[in-house]
């Protein structure tokens, strides 16, 4: 149920003095996008009566059929608290539906819809919880984002050596004003690098919150001189940024991934939902890291995950357990970066273990060593794969993968590829300052 109504958005609206209200809907790469309307069409956008132009939209729609409509979600409402309490501006989060009433199959919060329909069918409800990181860069004379970190802290280090402890402050209290349930803050591994986590929530709501979370960051670090960005490896030779993404299943009020007498203490349906990952997680993986420069960071050394496993015991795996259990038992997917959009990347990560569960795949057995410790050879002996080295293998691996192309639809899946197959044909086709720095004096 709804936690707001239609009367109390609009009471909200006169009491908070919102000036401007923007509806927030999503593009097929996970780019935020929105249309401001005065507060004198709130009711009319309360509706559904707001239309745009769709065929403006990269990937949304043809020019012929361009007429969208919005049609906001009461409970994502939410006042900016940093524009001016005397004229203040308001968001509603979207979904896009044709003139005729249909959900629109471009829509990735359609697709994440879908997916959780077919969980509810099978009894499932579907939390996740992300774990975002980011870096915060100086930014240059004329505003241009740079590289140059502003801190040389490392991992929890605190001010005065984390400059970007003040920024992480503004960015949480913004949150929280905004709704959210802050757990915790930090710096990361590598200078400039932070991570935020909210609470976990349903799959739906979580996906809202990361968009959400990233377009406050951007705007928060702004504000501030800097500069934030997902970009999931923008520095050479330090780690670069993912999204763990944690996982679990409830079924009549319980945690459908216990069971005290499992093997870990894990459910029949907790490991086939991890079959399920294993045998997709090759394919989705265009979904869950999207850019050229994702595949920068799925290198070993650098503790994201390249090898295919998983483990109750260490975190080298794709897919660890963490320790907690009966309310707190779910799984990490370690590989997601935070350009990847939210919605899509959740709608494959569950639809791919939706079908280890139908399917009742079992998964290897649990891998307790250091995989990068491990030689070719030894995990050539285990069984254990690898994810896509590069955007163009794991795009050739989407489209050999008729459910993972199934859970994005016929739309949503031409578009992507098409436009993942241009972004990887215009840097194969760049020449880049390593191979000038490499070669122009030597040959």
């Amino acid at each position: 149920m709804s936690r707001y109504s239609k009367e109390d958005i609009l009471r909200l609206a006169k009491e908070k003095n919102v000036r401007f209200i923007r509806l927030q809907f999503s593009d097929i790469l996970g780019i935020v996008k929105n249309v401001a309307i005065p507060v004198s069409q709130l009711e009319k956008a309360l509706d559904n009566e707001i239309m745009f132009d769709g065929s403006s939209i990269e990937g949304f729609t043809r020019i012929e059929e361009s007429d969208m409509n919005l049609r906001p979600v009461y409970d994502t409402w939410a006042i900016f608290p940093w524009k001016p309490k005397e004229a203040a501006e308001a968001r509603l989060i979207c979904d896009v539906y044709r003139p005729n009433g249909e959900p629109f199959e471009g829509d990735p919060r359609y697709v994440l819809r879908q997916a959780l329909a077919e969980a509810a069918e099978l009894g499932f409800t579907v939390n996740t919880g992300p774990e975002c990181e980011f870096f915060l860069f100086r930014t240059g004379p004329e505003g241009e984002p740079t590289t140059r970190t502003h801190d040389n802290a490392g991992y929890f280090d605190l001010a005065p050596v984390d400059l970007g402890e003040a920024a992480r402050r503004d960015i949480v209290i913004a949150l929280e004003e905004m709704g959210f349930e802050v757990e915790a803050s930090h710096h990361e591994v590598a200078s400039g690098q932070h991570e935020i986590d909210f609470r976990y929530d349903d799959a739906l709501t979580t996906a809202d919150r990361v968009t959400t979370f990233k377009f406050v960051t951007r705007t928060i670090a702004q504000q501030l001189g800097l500069h934030a960005t997902f970009m999931p490896k923008p520095i050479f030779g330090i780690n670069g940024s993912g999204m763990h993404t944690h996982i679990s299943l409830y079924q009549n009020g319980r945690n459908a991934f216990y069971d005290p007498n499992g093997p870990y203490q894990l459910s029949e349906v907790a490991l086939h939902f991890i079959a399920g990952i294993l045998e997709h997680v090759r394919s989705f993986t265009a979904i869950t890291n999207p850019l050229v420069n994702s595949y920068k960071r799925l290198v070993p050394g650098y503790e994201a995950p390249v090898y295919i496993s998983w483990s109750a015991q260490n975190r080298s795996a794709l897919v660890r357990v963490p320790a907690a259990r009966e309310s707190g038992t779910r799984i990490e997917l370690r590989s997601p970066d935070p350009s990847c959009n939210p919605y899509l990347a959740f709608a494959v990560i569950v639809k791919a273990g939706l079908d280890g569960i139908k399917r009742k795949l079992t998964p290897p057995p649990s891998m307790d060593r250091n995989i990068y410790h491990m030689t070719p050879a030894e995990r050539e002996a285990a069984g254990i794969g690898q994810l896509p080295g590069s955007l163009e293998e794991a795009v050739r691996l989407l489209s050999e993968d008729e459910l993972i192309k199934s859970v994005l639809g016929n739309h949503i899946y031409e578009h992507f590829v098409e436009a993942k197959r241009i972004e990887w044909d215009l840097y194969r086709t760049q020449v880049h300052r390593w191979e000038l720095d490499q070669y122009l004096g030597v040959f």
